[in-house]
């Protein structure tokens, strides 16, 4: 039964209060079901882009990496890089080959891999994980257009384990509205096992080419084994972790005796929240999880944008936001050193 609890960011309360506030959810939807993606898109133009405008400045070619002229970093040569790119001077420097990456001074195609599985629906709040991810790749494929770069999407609904719908990569705000049209029409499929994230990554992989950059949006409840499959995508793209998360997925309620249900599986349980070690195994196995999960971004070299479905969209955009910049500085700083010295 223990083992099942790790599961739990997939369950759904079915007590009094939790009814509630799904029939909350439920007159939520309904309105944005009536309301068009358009009028979404300027709500979140008015109420987020304004804020995020003021804090890129005019300088958002510092916030992701692509073909250009300035350049941001250097690595080691993987063997899809173009040689055209390899740094002859570093690499007879350091007797290892390195490849130059620059900031987008022009172009930039960006990619919205979201998992729309049964997981994602939850929410303790007014707020469910989806809304969440509409709401942020509205807000991003929208600060993205703005400036002429492409965006597309490939979203998963728990069938099948693949991609089910592939959005091709376009520029302008009647794309920005395709995409938030598809991922609020895309229902999740009952599954009869967890999520397999990895082979949605590896699909990812195969399917996308041409470097790009990449928002991975999920919860991260998948089974074992993602985490390299994330970290051969990030070798060849630049890849953004974008997680969504519930508050109840680190802190259970003390709300008595609760009936859970695997939102993917349908397996049910009986909990009591009344007990207050069992809420701290479950508190120390959340804390664990965090832990996991911030490793493996760190060993893929991938940054992560963590939403909560409790704190406005703005503020944690902002916060990612100037998380980038800094580190963006860093790199512009390092990289003068090194060209300095030769």
């Amino acid at each position: 039964m223990f083992a099942f609890l790790k599961r739990f960011k997939t369950l759904q309360f079915e007590t009094p209060a939790a009814r509630a506030q799904a029939g909350v959810q439920s007159v939520a939807q309904t309105i944005l079901g009536e309301t068009s993606s358009d009028a979404l898109l300027r709500q979140l133009e008015w109420t987020v882009l304004r804020r995020l405008d003021g804090q890129l400045q005019g300088d958002y070619r510092t916030l992701f990496r692509g073909a250009g002229l300035m350049l941001a970093d250097l690595r080691e040569y993987q063997a899809h890089d173009d040689v055209r790119h390899i740094d002859w001077n570093v690499t007879a420097r350091m007797q290892v080959p390195y490849v130059r990456e620059h900031q987008e001074d022009r172009e930039m195609t960006a990619w919205f891999v979201a998992d729309l599985s049964g997981s994602v629906d939850f929410g303790s709040r007014s707020v469910s994980k989806r809304t969440l991810a509409i709401q942020s790749v509205g807000v991003l494929a929208r600060l993205l257009t703005q400036h002429g770069n492409r965006v597309g999407a490939l979203l998963y609904t728990g069938a099948g384990g693949h991609a089910n719908v592939h959005i091709p990569a376009r520029s302008g705000r009647r794309q920005v509205l395709h995409l938030l049209d598809s991922m609020a029409r895309a229902e999740s499929v009952k599954q009869t096992q967890e999520t397999d994230l990895g082979k949605l990554l590896k699909d990812v992989y195969s399917v996308l080419k041409r470097r790009s950059t990449i928002f991975v949006l999920s919860d991260f409840l998948s089974q074992p084994g993602w985490e390299r499959a994330l970290n051969q995508l990030a070798r060849r793209h630049e890849v953004v972790a974008i997680r969504l998360f519930d508050p109840v997925e680190a802190v259970l309620p003390n709300d008595g005796l609760l009936v859970m249900q695997d939102a993917e599986t349908g397996e049910q349980m009986f909990v009591d929240t009344h007990d207050k070690a069992f809420r701290q195994r479950f508190a120390q196995q959340a804390l664990l999880r965090e832990q996991n999960l911030r490793e493996s971004f760190a060993k893929a070299g991938v940054d992560c944008l963590e939403l909560q479905t409790d704190e406005p969209l703005d503020q944690a955009l902002i916060r990612f936001t100037r998380l980038r910049k800094r580190r963006s500085q860093v790199v512009a700083g390092a990289a003068a050193g090194i060209f300095a010295s030769q």
